[in-house]
């Protein structure tokens, strides 16, 4: 192989050439900024729809947020010791229930009569 002919010059620029356009396609299709030929960046400028998906990303992050903490009271119901909440539950119930014996007679609606 001559080392010091035309065609070795020119496949390592053809080389060296391919791989910063491959390097610049590869950073610009990621968002990252594009390099030069002389090592300096270039940064990308956003355009309107990028600001708005940032402004969406933003509310949604805080929706998220919301929803993490209602989750967390969830929960913490949920797994309550022994599902206390059920039974404070039937606890005001009983006491309804011996509150209500002393307002009068309750109905008998099951049993009807026939005359």
């Amino acid at each position: 192989m001559d080392f010091g002919g035309p065609f070795f010059v020119l496949s390592i620029i053809a080389i060296s050439t391919f791989g910063w356009l491959a390097n610049n396609w590869i950073r610009a299709r990621h968002g990252y900024s594009l390099e030069d030929e002389w090592g300096g960046k270039t940064e990308r400028k956003d355009s309107d729809e990028a600001r708005q998906l940032r402004a969406e990303n933003g509310e949604l992050r805080a929706l998220l947020g919301k929803v993490d903490k209602r989750m967390q009271v969830l929960e913490r119901i949920v797994t309550d010791k022994g599902y206390s909440v059920a039974a404070e539950i039937e606890a005001l119930r009983d006491e309804r229930r011996n509150a209500d014996s002393d307002a009068g007679v309750p109905l008998d609606v099951a049993r009807k009569e026939k005359v």
